[in-house]
């Protein structure tokens, strides 16, 4: 049998391979589809790429490649162990989560010869290596996903010797921003000085001009703490002599130095924290009802992997939505874990579409229904210091990030982003000349503020708040909690409120002057997106939620809201271009030249390639090839790169001493009455055409399009994401969805029909517009 065995396998010993370090091996979830080990039909390993695929999937794989030798995984569920909340966990078929019985095979195809496993004596040497070597591996999502980050992070070597500076420096507990850029995000205090300055890049082109990174070399000061998400349980902590993350036993005292005092926080949680969050956890989790379960085509749970129950809400309520549910015809030919849109829409899709992985459970079965996100969360995380924790982070930031991700991803597909997006018309009046601006931007997202001053029920906080404070200067138990009360009127007023701009550039001036904005919506989106701005830091450094309740309607009529344009009476502010004003770093940008030309040994033009790299912050050479795809057509593609704060003034503004450009672009009129003439609005045609003249051609396509298609100012709730807890870095997110006329509650892998959908506690809701027809 060994000698036939042997003789059998000669033909592919050329297509077998033993895992080396660094290569990634997939043996928990199939690459496009959600079956695993523990489905009914099992888990194929191909022997040579070291992909996972499932039954309906492998046959299709051996027919585009060719490879026939593939590792067949079973796992046989005994017992699920009791104390086992969520089995999603830390899952891996190597995993000691339940009391099971594996089984694994070599298949060869196409005839699917079976060879059990372990069966050392007959195979060949190379052959038992390698399938030890697949069995023994860690899977891919553990590699990439440390279970924990305390695990492997270290107490820094600075943390006990750490010299702080009597500078005077006290830390606000809002309102950072970068001391050389003024950037808001990514913001990281120095604990040495108590500098606050940005961090570097991420790979979706957010996160900051890497000025703490400057700073260090500059200083050699070696610790910083980020201040973005900064909480009693949450301190991140990065050394730069290290070159790594750490720990600070004393962080405590680090942060008081500079006036940050955390210890407030303990109190709180220890108070008055967790009381009032009772009834928030029973009533949107609808605990305490019988909730019946449904089962079928868009009723697929989310099993939790551990704090995703963020990741998990928003693609429920995304893939809810037509645009969202589309795919491609081609999606088996891609290579999954690189292209992200055809992945995901194909994959999440299918997993939670086609009613597989929703079934009444059998009373045998003893694995909890649902898909695993993993490989999903690899994806869409990869490179962002946040997504990629197995920390809770908040649903809205996802949200976003899941946009620019799609956007930068789906270059020559169907932009499901389309559906979201809408342009604000932004209205700016100078407080000196009282001439005004009007402007357009691209939105994604409506942020709704909650002045609590305008509660119903006014009267009733503030006892609430005499009697807190008392029973915690008396040390006794907190009152009963008061939720506010908050029209929705009110929150749609405050939205309308003009802001003021201390810093505006008055072009009639040439100079800044205070200004005040008001924002419009200048066309409405197919799915509105509200988010309640619920969230807030108090004195101390206490993250406070404020707990509210708002009557958001069933239905939302945004005529009020639509902008205007430019109204009788009005005058504009000149067309006039701010002066260029010089960095004190003029240093030309940092360019990875060996990517550069490895796209360029693909047949783009060099300087099209290096542009391609810095745009996406020198990501490595997927990132900036899909740049390169989405820019090709443009007219300066192959020019150098050049950017205006490297370039000196020109010398009319240096010979003639103006502040600023007029930009004599305004259109041809007949260009005007042509796109008129059409249906479009005067204001919007003149803008859209400056666009052009200016090389916007796509913001002459988006600006038209928007506003021509979407007219009506109605729109209907279907869904809305909650949030418990005091902090959206901790608690927990679940999603109430209108399906089939009906309310349902998506509480991670449980789905059911919802008694009482508590539309009042909502954090993230999602309106649909109503028919123009």
């Amino acid at each position: 049998m060994a000698a036939d065995l042997g003789e059998l396998l000669v033909p592919y010993m050329p297509t077998i391979r033993v895992p080396k370090t660094g290569d990634r091996v997939f043996k928990s979830e199939c690459a496009f589809s959600y079956d695993s080990p523990e489905s009914e039909g099992g888990l194929y390993v191909c022997m040579n790429t070291f992909l996972g695929f499932g039954r309906e999937h492998v046959e299709r794989h051996y027919r585009k490649t060719g490879q026939s030798v593939y590792m067949h995984l079973k796992r046989h569920v005994k017992e699920v162990r009791s104390h086992t909340m969520y089995l999603e966990l830390n899952r891996d078929f190597n995993g000691d989560e339940y009391d099971c019985e594996d089984e694994a095979k070599l298949v060869i195809f196409p005839d699917h010869f079976e060879i059990p496993l372990p069966n050392i004596e007959e195979l060949p040497a190379l052959v038992t290596i390698a399938c030890d070597a697949v069995l023994n591996a860690a899977s891919a999502y553990k590699k990439q996903e440390p279970d924990s980050w305390d695990e492997e992070i270290q107490v820094s070597k600075h943390a006990r010797s750490l010299r702080q500076q009597d500078n005077g420096v006290r830390i606000p507990p809002s309102g950072w921003k970068c001391q050389k850029c003024e950037m808001k995000e990514n913001l990281w205090l120095n604990l040495s000085d108590g500098a606050v300055l940005c961090g570097k890049w991420f790979f979706d082109g957010s996160g900051g001009n890497g000025h703490a990174l400057d700073h260090f070399k500059d200083t050699n000061f070696p610790l910083a703490v980020k201040l973005d998400n900064l909480t009693l349980d949450i301190a991140d902590i990065y050394s730069f002599d290290e070159e790594e993350a750490v720990l600070d036993p004393q962080i405590s005292e680090h942060l008081q130095h500079f006036g940050i005092d955390i210890i407030p926080i303990q109190r709180v949680h220890n108070t008055n924290g967790m009381r009032p969050r009772v009834s928030e956890w029973e009533v949107i989790q609808e605990s305490g009802m019988k909730l019946k379960a449904v089962y079928g085509s868009g009723f697929t749970g989310i099993k939790n992997l551990g704090n995703s129950c963020y990741l998990g809400t928003i693609m429920q309520v995304l893939f809810s939505i037509p645009e969202f549910q589309r795919d491609s015809p081609c999606w088996f030919v891609t290579n999954p874990l690189v292209c992200f849109c055809l992945s995901t829409r194909a994959k999440l899709g299918h997993g939670l579409l086609s009613g597989l992985y929703s079934k009444p459970p059998m009373k045998s079965e003893l694995i909890e229904q649902g898909i695993s996100l993993k490989m999903f969360k690899a994806l869409v995380s990869n490179g962002h210091p946040e997504f990629s924790s197995n920390r809770q982070q908040d649903a809205q930031k996802f949200f976003l990030h899941l946009i620019n991700l799609v956007e930068r991803n789906c270059v020559g597909l169907e932009n499901p982003n389309n559906a979201f997006r809408y342009l604000v018309e932004e209205r700016v009046q100078c407080c000196q000349t009282q001439k005004v601006r009007y402007t357009q931007k691209v939105d994604y997202l409506m942020q709704l503020p909650a002045p609590i001053e305008a509660a119903s029920n006014r009267e009733e906080l503030i006892a609430y708040e005499a009697k807190r404070n008392e029973a915690e200067e008396n040390m006794r138990a907190p009152p009963e909690p008061v939720r506010a009360r908050i029209p929705f009127t009110a929150c749609l007023q405050a939205f309308t409120e003009p802001e003021n701009v201390p810093d505006f550039w008055s072009s009639e001036l040439q100079a800044k002057s205070a200004g005040v904005k008001t924002s419009r919506f200048a066309s409405f989106p197919e799915y509105l997106v509200v988010q309640i701005k619920k969230f807030t830091f108090v004195v101390d450094w206490v993250p406070k939620k404020v707990d509210l309740s708002i009557d958001m309607p069933d239905f939302l009529d945004l005529s009020r809201l639509r902008g205007t344009g430019l109204q009788a009476g009005e005058q504009e502010l000149p067309d006039l271009t701010p002066p260029i004003v010089l960095p004190e770093d003029t240093r030309a940008p940092e360019i990875d030249e060996s990517a550069a030309m490895q796209l360029a040994e693909m047949g783009f033009p060099l300087e099209a390639c290096r542009k391609a790299i810095y745009y996406t912050g020198n990501m490595g050479p997927e990132m900036a090839f899909n740049w390169i795809i989405a820019h090709m057509e443009e007219p300066d593609f192959a020019e150098p790169l050049a950017l205006p704060t490297f370039m000196e003034p020109g010398p009319s503004v240096a010979s003639s001493g103006l502040a600023a450009t007029p930009l004599d672009n305004h259109p041809p009129e007949e260009s005007i009455a042509i796109l008129t003439s059409m249906g479009f609005p005067r204001r919007h045609t003149v803008q859209a055409l400056k666009a052009t003249v200016s090389g916007s051609l796509s913001l002459l396509l988006l600006t038209l399009t928007l506003v021509k298609q979407h007219k009506n100012d109605i729109v209907l709730l279907f869904a809305f994401i909650s949030h418990i807890g005091a902090s959206t870095m901790s608690g927990h997110y679940v999603c109430h969805i209108k399906k089939e006329g009906r309310w349902v509650i998506f509480n991670d892998h449980k789905v059911c029909l919802s008694e009482r959908p508590p539309k009042d506690l909502g954090y993230i809701y999602f309106y649909r517009r109503l028919s123009s027809s």
